[in-house]
């Protein structure tokens, strides 16, 4: 009887993957902050939009994508259906005559006021699913995760800068290469033509008989 191979489960492999763990550790807490901000009525998203363009009042779009980490077009979306409900207010930037600033409008404002205790509540729930002494720990290294995820669009196109550059630079070889070879090809023709049009020597003068 030939015995059944073992191979590690799905499991095992799970509770090892750190993508997978992090998700999971998400659904929990936007589970929580649901619990506690559900008389608020304000989403996590649309509460990360409202307290930092409070604190910076006039911000465009771009520098709100920048500041909250919300995707370009998550976040042109949430602004269009908060100013749509009179949470915000957008105008031409004194900056960027082609940018929209966005403002937090007093009604913005409440509602910000109302949904901290609930972010509050939240987060204290979060922590506290830890012991007192992994707190800081974890706090530092969602922190350290979410600088790398800042500098990753400046990486991304200082990369995509740099591959155009060395595109640019090897179709500049590539040409001069093929302009040299076309010269190499040609050189022979050359020669072989100036040799067939070499004038011939001028038969010497027989003397003249007397």
């Amino acid at each position: 009887m030939i015995k059944a191979a073992k191979h590690k489960t799905p499991i095992s492999e799970l509770a090892q993957s750190p993508s997978h763990l992090m998700h999971r550790a998400l659904q929990l807490c936007l589970d929580i902050y649901a619990e506690e901000s559900a008389s608020s009525g304000i989403t996590q998203r649309q509460y990360a939009v409202l307290e930092v363009a409070a604190q910076r009042q006039g911000l465009t779009q771009t520098e709100l994508v920048q500041a909250t980490g919300i995707d370009r077009s998550t976040l042109a979306d949430l602004v269009s259906r908060m100013t749509a409900k009179g949470l915000l207010l957008r105008e031409k930037s004194a900056l960027d005559a082609r940018a929209k600033a966005v403002r937090v409008s007093e009604e913005g404002l409440a509602a910000l006021e109302a949904a901290r205790p609930c972010v509050a509540a939240a987060d204290k729930r979060i922590l506290a699913m830890l012991s007192k002494g992994r707190r800081q720990t974890f706090l530092e290294t969602l922190a350290q995760l979410a600088e790398v995820a800042d500098k990753a669009p400046e990486e991304v196109k200082s990369a995509k800068k740099a591959a155009k550059k060395a595109d640019k630079e090897a179709r500049k070889a590539a040409k001069l290469a093929k302009k040299a070879a076309k010269n190499d090809e040609s050189e022979p023709a050359k020669k072989s033509k100036k040799a067939k049009v070499q004038p011939v020597a001028d038969e010497p003068e027989k003397p003249s008989e007397a």
